[in-house]
């Protein structure tokens, strides 16, 4: 989940909305999909009978998150809650299909497979199919195997990330690189052509294994503001990420390309060893708007700043024109164009933008937006959503919305008023053209939300991470969820009933 920029931005947020769309047609075609979204690392691990399979030792984050050095360190911005706190999707998932199929009326779930959880050694210089799968958890195959079987048998069709931002500890030393990212020896995106083989290798077996289960694949989960910002550049209370250091500004656009071609690695990988997938990425989108719009040099500020976070990432995988300097000025490589099946969009919040002599000149020359609170958990705008959908109808591929949620400290009916007002405008985008295939709320349960540990309140069900048994408790929330998803459509009493989010 995308907890915020609250990094390269700026956001002055406003309390006036829009009314909610006019009743002109709130119905979803057949086969639009109704899901709810996971990621492995914040889901799988807190299992009630405590085994050690359920852990996933060897990756970034569990370093991140566990190693008493990291947690006293005031720039990783650590809760300090332990991993065992987590929900134990591992153990429990057969309870939670039954839950999305039964009560939310799913016909969908976005999961995420763990490259670390696969591969908890390295693969490098291993290249024989048939090695590659030795060299594969046992534990690890029959686990993944075991939900996508159980998610058939309800009738739950997959979306699965295959990097949702952990990397293995082997490829990536979390510890050592934010200690000093000039002498780590494991640098993670930073290693440019040993990550880009690895995963590579990594999304070409993940195919072959599960491509009889699996149609729809995406590569990378919200790869610019969650990886890069809050990695490289600007590492805040609101989102850390390994390595965590502040204003690496040329290791932040390296980066940043690895991960451009990362995807399209990945995604010919796929191809090659599934032909008939469908193979996308995860990126959040953000509406971007000038704080006056009277104003040519807000415009101009609201303008580049939509390109630098909405674009440069998907203009390259998908017209192949890649921005490596972030400056606007692109090179085309035909080994990036076309490799979009569709877009998965992840949508949160708007950006108010102000013109201003920009901090980060060596950054991008383009960045000319004032710096100011970002507010991650006032949701606020949730027509937004129709926004970026309009938006991305440029690239010409189906969309997803991969995620969206609310974070609540109790069960009040901001959540369930955001899932109905962002679903409602979802339908007006596609009434005017845009191409949605499904919706994925954030998420099924309450889960370890990175830095934030379980504080953050973001599920259909509640957990108490401290309840051995991890019960689950319904909140609003799914209700509202199951009556829209079991009737195919949006009953007009519920868009009467939620007020929109303030």
């Amino acid at each position: 989940m995308r907890i915020a920029l609250a990094t390269l931005c700026f956001l002055a947020c406003s309390s006036n909305t829009k009314p909610p769309p006019a009743p002109e047609n709130f119905d979803f075609p057949q086969g639009f999909l109704f899901g709810t979204a996971i990621a492995g690392f914040q889901a799988d691990m807190g299992c009630p009978s405590k085994s050690m399979s359920c852990l996933d030792p060897n990756s970034d984050w569990y370093t991140w998150v566990t190693k008493p050095e990291l947690a006293a360190d005031p720039m990783t911005h650590l809760s300090g809650e332990p991993i065992t706190d987590s929900p134990g999707f591992y153990e429990l998932y057969a309870q939670d299909l039954d839950r999305a199929k039964n009560e939310l009326g799913s016909n969908a779930l976005r999961l995420s497979i763990e490259w670390s959880r696969l591969f908890p050694t390295s693969t490098v210089g291993i290249e024989d199919n048939a090695a590659i799968k030795a060299a594969a958890s046992s534990d690890a195959l029959a686990f993944y195997h075991g939900v996508f079987s159980a998610m058939k048998a309800r009738g739950l069709t997959p979306l699965v990330t295959l990097n949702h931002y952990t990397l293995p500890s082997w490829i990536h030393d979390a510890y050592g690189c934010h200690v000093d990212l000039d002498k780590c020896t494991k640098r993670g995106w930073l290693d440019h052509d040993t990550i880009l083989h690895e995963i590579a290798k990594y999304a070409g077996f993940a195919a072959r294994e599960f491509g009889g289960e699996v149609d729809l694949w995406a590569t990378l989960n919200e790869p610019f503001t969650a990886v890069v910002v809050a990695g490289f550049l600007l590492p805040s209370e609101s989102r850390t990420n390994p390595p965590g250091v502040m204003l690496r500004i040329p290791e932040a656009k390296a980066a940043a390309v690895a991960m451009i071609e990362a995807h399209a690695r990945m995604y010919d990988a796929v191809k090659a060893n599934d032909a008939s997938a469908k193979v996308g990425i995860v990126y959040n989108l953000e509406t971007v708007q000038p704080k006056d719009p009277t104003d040519d040099v807000d415009v101009q500020a609201a303008k580049n700043l939509s390109y630098l976070l909405n674009e440069v990432f998907l203009n390259a995988d998908v017209f192949g024109d890649l921005d490596a300097n972030l400056d606007g000025k692109t090179v085309h490589r035909d080994d990036l164009a076309g490799r979009m099946d569709y877009i998965g969009i992840n949508y949160y919040a708007r950006i108010i933008a102000a013109g201003a002599a920009s901090p980060f000149p060596t950054l991008s020359p383009l960045l000319t937006v004032s710096i100011g609170s970002l507010t991650n958990q006032d949701y606020e705008y949730p027509e937004g959503i129709y926004d970026v959908l309009t938006l991305a109808k440029k690239w010409k591929v189906p969309l997803y919305i991969t995620e969206t949620g609310y974070s609540v400290g109790a069960d009040t009916p901001k959540a369930p008023s955001w899932l109905v007002k962002t679903l409602a405008w979802t339908k007006r985008a596609m009434n005017d053209g845009a191409d949605v295939k499904g919706y994925f709320w954030w998420t099924l349960m309450d889960n370890y939300e990175w830095n934030h540990g379980m504080s953050m309140h973001f599920g259909m069900y509640g957990v108490d991470g401290k309840d051995p048994n991890k019960t689950r408790t319904p909140r609003e929330t799914s209700t509202v969820y199951g009556k829209i998803a079991k009737a195919n459509s949006i009953p007009a009493d519920l868009l009467m009933t939620y007020p929109a989010p303030r």
